[in-house]
This record gives structure tokens, sequence and C-alpha cells, in this order.
């Protein structure tokens, strides 16, 4: 069987096992069925409109192909109707390429929010400052896309850095959208402290957690915690306050360590056993990655924390990302958050490029 012929038959596949669905659906009276078909039917339809259109878009050049070859139809007819196949056969690679790109596995928590890490690598100072300014470009882009973003915990430096940020970041597909974003951000520029004009080059950590609806399965033993109450830190404001109202929790078979310190000591402790069970929810993926030997050398980064993904070049204005090799040079734009959108982008492509060349190697 050709690979275009395997195609076809998964394609044909997922319609049957649609309209499998539907005819249950209709008749299942168990409320714990009919919520999973409904998702299953919900997951399926897009899939299955997307072949229709398809079926459809070949039909009409069937059809088209059939009055172009009539040597008895009407010159004026075929003449329009060769112009109508030339279009149509320019809008069917489209259409193939958006049913594919249905068919192939999908990560179950990309439509999930998030959790956003953000911690200072090398540089000191000027680390933190950068660590700061990734975390205020952030906040902007989830206010353009209309995200709600709460800040769980931060630690700041004297000149106005930030050592470490923790955010919840809510909103439909939050993580998909995010998720290219784990990694290494390096920045090279000169730090308003350097008298002598030097450039420096720094970096700080992006850490992006998928925060799955309602409560995680993840079940955490009392026993496997330690919790402290301690006063928030920081370099003053808002962000310290006099009474132990901060909560640091320590799983102590992982070695995660969580805080939270922006709200109440019991609003606190809620927020940090939400995030240590998102930390232990991630560990968890990361872990069944791993054990993929799936995983394709072509992939646009693992999500390693360790990974240098991005530069910020701000005597030249440019910012570049190393895993596509794409440069663009508005800076500031980038920074601001208003910028990152086409960067996204570029990223979302290339995974739907590679998981294309990956089913198609399956077929």
């Amino acid at each position: 069987m050709s690979d275009l012929a395997r195609l076809e038959r998964r394609l044909g596949q997922a319609v049957e096992r649609y309209e499998r669905v539907e005819a249950r659906l209709g008749v299942a009276t168990d409320g714990a069925e009919i919520v999973r078909l409904g998702q299953e039917h919900a997951e399926l339809k897009p899939l299955v409109d997307a072949i229709a259109a398809l079926g459809d878009k070949r039909a009409e050049i069937a059809s088209l192909e059939a009055i172009v070859r009539d040597s008895g139809a009407d010159r004026e007819m075929a003449a329009l109707a060769a112009d109508e196949l030339q279009a149509s056969k320019e809008e069917l690679p489209e259409l193939e390429r958006a049913a594919l790109l249905l068919l192939a596995p999908k990560d179950k928590d990309e439509s999930a929010s998030a959790i956003l890490e953000i911690r200072a690598g090398t540089g000191g100072d000027e680390a933190a400052l950068f660590a700061g300014d990734l975390l205020r470009m952030y906040q902007r882009y989830a206010s353009i896309s209309r995200w709600k973003f709460e800040l769980e915990s931060i630690s700041e430096t004297g000149l106005g850095g930030v050592k470490e940020a923790v955010a919840s970041v809510t909103g439909a597909g939050v993580f998909g959208r995010l998720r290219f974003e784990s990694g290494v951000h390096r920045v090279q520029r000169v730090p308003e402290t350097e008298a002598g004009g030097r450039i420096h080059t720094s970096a700080a950590t992006v850490a992006v957690l998928p925060q799955p609806e309602g409560e995680v399965d993840i079940v955490v033993e009392d026993k496997d915690i330690r919790i402290d109450t301690m006063r928030a830190s920081g370099a003053g404001g808002q962000h310290v306050n006099k009474t132990d109202s901060a909560v640091r929790i320590t799983h102590m078979p992982s070695g995660i360590v969580v805080v939270a310190q922006e709200k109440s000591q019991h609003q606190n402790r809620a927020n940090a056993m939400r995030i240590l069970k998102v930390k232990l929810y991630d560990a968890e993926r990361e872990r069944q990655a791993a054990a993929r030997a799936a995983e394709r050398k072509g992939q646009i980064g693992s999500g390693d924390r360790s990974e240098r993904i991005r530069t910020y070049n701000y005597p030249q204005g440019r910012v570049t990302d190393h895993r596509i090799n794409l440069t663009v040079y508005n800076l500031p734009e980038v920074i601001d958050g208003s910028g990152l959108e086409p960067i996204l982008d570029a990223l979302a492509a290339e995974d739907q490029a590679r998981k294309l060349a990956a089913l198609e190697d399956d077929a």
C-alpha cells in the first residue's frame, strides 16, 4: 500500500469513527458515557469537516476536468471551466494539509492554561534585570491575548531585577501558544551599571508548565511534603509584608520546592499546592516523553530548560530564535510583547510541518 493510500485510509477511519460516536451519542443514557462521547465527537468534528471540504473540492475538480475534456462543450464554458479548474487545483494542497494536520496526534494539554516560571541565570544583576524584562514581556502579551495573568510569587533585587517569578496564566490555549518558550533566553547589551560601555551576555530561564482544567490528577501524600510559613521576600513595596503569610512547600521525594507569597496565608497554601501538583504533572509528562523513542531529531526543542533557544541583541536591535533560524529586527516591540506574535506563529508553523512529516513517515 502506498503512503498516500495509507493516509487516505486513516482519514476514512476517522470519518467512520465519528459516525459511530455520533450514532452512539444519539442512544446513550449513561451520563459519564454521554460526556465522554460528547468530548470525542467535538474533537473529531473539525477533522471530519476538513475531510468533507477536501472531498467536495476533489469532486469539483473531477467535474471541471470532465467539462474541459468534453470536445462538444461550449468553447467559452470550457475556457471558464479551465480557469476554475486551475484555481481549484491551487486550493487543493492547503485543504489536504489542513486535514492531515487535524489527523496528527495532539498534545492533550495544548488548550490548557499554564504556569510560567522565570529565573535569572548567569550574569548577576544584569541577568535579574533581563528576567524582569521577560516577565513584563509575557505579562503584556497575556494582556494583548486577553488572558488572565496572576503573579503567584516573586523574588526581586534591589536594582529592580527579578531573581525568580512564578505566574499563573489562564485562558484558552495558553500552553499550546507558549510551550515553545521553555528554555534559556540570552541577552546581549550594555548594562546600565557598565561604565566602559562593554556589551555583556546574560541569560534567564523560562519554563512553561501545563495547568489542566480542574484538579490535577496527582496524589500528594502528607508524609511527602514539608510546609513552612515565612515573610514574603523582595526589594520592598507590595511584595513584602510584616506577617508570615508566604508559604513554601517542599516535596521531599522529588526535591521540588514551591513558594507562594502574593496573597493571604490560606490562599498561598492552596496556590502552592496547586503549583506543586502542576510541577509533578509536568515531571510525569517529561518522563513519559523521554521514554518514547518516537521523539525525532527534527523537533523544535524538547522544552529542556538547559537549551538556549533565543538571543535578544540590543545593539543590533535583533531577536534570533536559534531553533528555526529566525531573526527579526524589531527587538523593542518583541520585548514590549506586541512583537512576540510573529515569532510564536513561526514556531507553530515549524511544529506543524514536523508533525506532517512525522505523519507521512508513519503512514
